[in-house]
């Protein structure tokens, strides 16, 4: 098997990656972006409309803080035809902004039961269920009897609405569900804390990865952050010549991808997960030499997979951008973290590069858009 970096530097499919990463960021600027900005603008209003004042204050949290992950995320939708790629945009953004929201109001560890948690994530799994219908509601109400307003059975409806309008949202279904399911499992286990969690997270993933050809630990962080496979299956469900065995090797690479996602992730922000008491996914592995050969090897493994996609330019273009949001984060650069990312970004040469300045770019946009903000405010 090759190499990641004997696939990136192949000339051909590095000049098409190259040209993809031109071509998504221009076609992200000109047709994302704006409906990125108008969703977030939309579900920020909405919560600041929540009457429980901790969940609103925890909504608009959500939303504020984590919305440069939509952003993120919508960039997958730069794939999409251009006639359904704003409902792409739309069902992505809401379902992370659900996921987001999910993730915030589980995120303290309990000593409940993990099945304490199942109620809640039903929105999660409902967003993705079948079948789906652009006039219909929720499957069921049981979340929404939370004193959210109905806060999170929106969010379910308009995820399910965009994908009602999506040409082969029927050919991507079993598969988002799957995921769904195994994205829910993985973030319940993930943040409930009785004294054998950790053994049940890997009892459940042992299982569930036989098959996979990723190791229990690779599984579980996978799945943790099947957020993101699932967006990849919205964007190709806005191309109808998606089939169900297509989207299901779209999940495969992107469950590489996702496990990236959280690994990388847990490194860089160890210092702070460790004193505020968050999980610490890292803490899996016995050290640092396992974290990095683990990291190599889902690299080599999601560009292989990402060759034998259509569109393979764009799905190398992707895997790069993961590690990059990750590995541009400041943090980036701890003593703990610099070893490793610097075997992941070797792995990505020369691709990573310029996507790295990109990434950095875009960090830096954001934190100066941030600080006008603030002046603004300051002044008023």
């Amino acid at each position: 098997m090759s190499t990641a970096g004997s696939v990136l530097r192949d000339r051909r499919l590095l000049a098409r990656a190259v040209a993809a990463l031109v071509f998504a960021n221009a076609r992200y600027w000109l047709t994302v972006a704006p409906v990125v900005r108008a969703q977030l603008a939309h579900w920020q209003r909405r919560a600041c409309a929540i009457p429980d004042p901790g969940l609103r204050e925890l909504a608009l949290a959500s939303v504020r803080g984590e919305g440069f992950t939509a952003e993120v995320a919508a960039m997958l939708a730069t794939a999409a035809p251009r006639a359904h790629r704003a409902n792409a945009v739309r069902a992505i953004v809401a379902l992370e902004v659900l996921y987001d929201y999910l993730d915030a109001l589980t995120e303290s560890p309990s000593e409940e039961d993990p099945d304490d948690g199942r109620e809640l994530y039903e929105a999660f799994t409902d967003a993705l269920a079948t079948p789906l219908d652009a006039d219909a509601g929720p499957h069921s109400d049981s979340y929404g009897s939370r004193a959210d307003g109905g806060y999170l059975s929106e969010l379910v409806t308009a995820v399910r609405a965009e994908l009602s309008r999506l040409p082969a949202t029927a050919a991507i279904a079993v598969v988002a569900q799957r995921g769904a399911a195994r994205g829910a499992e993985a973030q319940i286990l993930a943040h409930a804390a009785p004294r054998d969690s950790a053994s049940l997270a890997e009892r459940w993933a042992a299982r569930e990865a036989a098959g996979s050809g990723l190791g229990w630990r690779e599984f579980l962080a996978g799945a943790q952050a099947s957020v993101l496979a699932i967006h990849a299956l919205i964007a190709a469900a806005a191309n109808p010549c998606t089939t169900p065995a297509r989207a299901a090797e779209i999940d495969a690479t992107y469950l590489r991808m996702s496990a990236l996602s959280t690994i990388l992730d847990s490194l860089i922000d160890y210092e702070y997960d460790v004193s505020a008491g968050n999980p610490v996914f890292i803490q899996h592995y016995e050290d640092r030499e396992v974290i990095a050969r683990s990291l190599a090897s889902l690299v080599r493994d999601a560009a292989e997979r990402a060759r034998n996609l259509p569109d393979s330019a764009f799905h190398a273009m992707i895997l790069t951008g993961v590690v990059a949001y990750y590995t541009s984060a400041a943090t980036a650069t701890s003593d703990l973290a610099r070893p490793t990312t610097t075997r992941v970004h070797d792995e990505l040469r020369p691709l990573i590069t310029p996507t790295l300045a990109l990434m950095r770019g875009w960090r830096a946009a954001k934190w100066l858009r941030r600080q006008l903000r603030r002046s603004r405010s300051h002044a008023q």
